[in-house]
């Protein structure tokens, strides 16, 4: 019998709370369906990222995203939250017989206590604490739409409204492929979040992926 979407979703439920219970508190199993959009999330258990049915992907998922078919399992990355917590993460797209990429199974691992006992270690060993990015779990996409643009704002070295035309461009082409505007409805979001009309940030998106294609 061939799975459709749904099913592999519905199949996947009892499965997340079996994980989840089996490594115990410090650890989270999120299912998520892309076709919901902003409101990925359909099925936590556990509590580490605080997380809930309705909540948002993180950039993580967006990248998933913008890979579409190519994507692949990203297993055991190290990121820290907002609030300073360490989690070991692992994503895992789902696939339907179509080979289409419709969401993703995730597993996150509190490892805060584990990586100061670490930094401690490294510490008296003379070695320093390693930087490691920042992941935005959150339940609203919109933050993750604003975390992602800071980050182009700190890689380009200035707001958004002082970007001459060529690195606006540049910044859309950025989130286009970060795979910011695959997320249904996203495009209000990141409109408002860089003073643009939606007919504007249209505009400039299409004209970014035309140099896009040029330059490949």
């Amino acid at each position: 019998m061939e799975f459709t979407q749904d099913a592999i979703l519905a199949a996947l439920h009892p499965v997340i709370e079996g994980l989840a219970a089996t490594f115990g508190p410090s650890c989270e199993v999120v299912l998520h369906d892309y076709r919901k959009g902003k409101h990925s999330v359909v099925g936590v258990a556990g509590q580490v990222t605080g997380r809930r049915v309705g909540g948002a992907m993180s950039e993580i998922g967006l990248a998933v995203l913008s890979k579409g078919p190519e994507a692949q399992n990203d297993l055991n990355y190290v990121t820290r939250t907002p609030d300073g917590r360490v989690v070991k993460s692992s994503t895992m797209p789902l696939r339907d017989a179509q080979g289409e990429v419709f969401g993703a199974l995730c597993v996150n691992m509190d490892v805060t206590a584990l990586r100061q006992a670490g930094d401690i270690l490294g510490a008296l060993a003379g070695t320093g604490p390693v930087e490691l990015p920042t992941t935005t779990f959150t339940n609203d996409f919109d933050d993750v739409v604003d975390a992602v643009i800071r980050n182009q704002e700190l890689v380009m070295g200035k707001p958004f409204p002082a970007l001459s035309r060529a690195e606006r461009l540049d910044v859309i082409d950025a989130l286009d492929q970060l795979g910011v505007f695959k997320v249904r409805n996203a495009v209000a979001r990141v409109a408002e979040r860089l003073g643009m009309s939606r007919s504007g940030l249209y505009a400039d998106l299409a004209a970014a992926r035309k140099t896009g294609d040029t330059r490949a």
